[in-house]
């Protein structure tokens, strides 16, 4: 059965600015997208995204990554809390966190992640500065389910730009940033309906395994 419920709920995680929880507030105030935003946590106290939780009316709650001697004590303390919220989902949205494989594996299938780049390639950090050094003539942004691999998961959605002369990080940055917030609350969007599930490590969508990522 497709069709988003009305109840479908997502905590989303971040660690700074917040611009891809503004385009997920956006497209729920316009009604492209059908959930509630339970909470958002951030282990940054001055995450600009704190703000624009709170200005919608949304749970803004800060757990300090610094306050904890380990991953694992942080990610124990991560779970209590999400586990009062039960979400449906829960959305990477610049967490700049490496999560353990005991969370990971805990919410398999229910954690989705924005990478900036076009996956399998440049996991990990200074994507853009990579695909410069490189001469690519495209880059871009995938989102995919989390696993224990690092930027590793089932890819959904890919959202391309064409690198341009003249070309620096700020600028190609801004550029995949623009297409980040137009395919994140699409994928949510297909994941909510019931269309798109992660099947033992895989993406289905509409009952067919996704052999490659959907391109907008």
């Amino acid at each position: 059965m497709t069709g988003q419920r009305a109840d479908y709920s997502a905590v989303i995680l971040i660690s700074g600015s917040g611009s891809n929880l503004q385009a997920l507030i956006d497209a729920i105030a316009t009604q492209a997208l059908n959930i509630r935003i339970a909470a958002v946590i951030s282990n940054k106290p001055d995450a600009g995204g704190l703000l624009r939780a709170r200005k919608a009316g949304i749970d803004a709650l800060t757990l300090p990554n610094t306050d904890y001697p380990d991953r694992e004590q942080f990610d124990a303390e991560l779970t209590t809390i999400l586990d009062k919220y039960a979400p449906d989902i829960i959305i990477l949205a610049g967490f700049m966190r490496i999560l353990t494989a005991a969370f990971v594996n805990r919410y398999a299938g229910r954690i989705i992640n924005i990478h900036p780049s076009l996956l399998p390639k440049y996991p990990g950090l200074h994507t853009h500065q990579r695909a410069l050094d490189d001469g690519e003539s495209e880059h871009g942004c995938t989102v995919h389910y989390v696993t224990e691999k690092l930027d590793g998961g089932p890819c959904i959605v890919q959202g391309r730009v064409p690198v341009l002369e003249g070309d620096d990080v700020q600028r190609l940055a801004a550029r995949v940033l623009e297409i980040e917030h137009k395919i994140y609350p699409h994928a949510v969007k297909l994941i909510a309906s019931g269309r798109l599930v992660c099947r033992k490590g895989e993406s289905w969508l509409d009952g067919e395994r996704l052999l490659e990522p959907l391109q907008i």
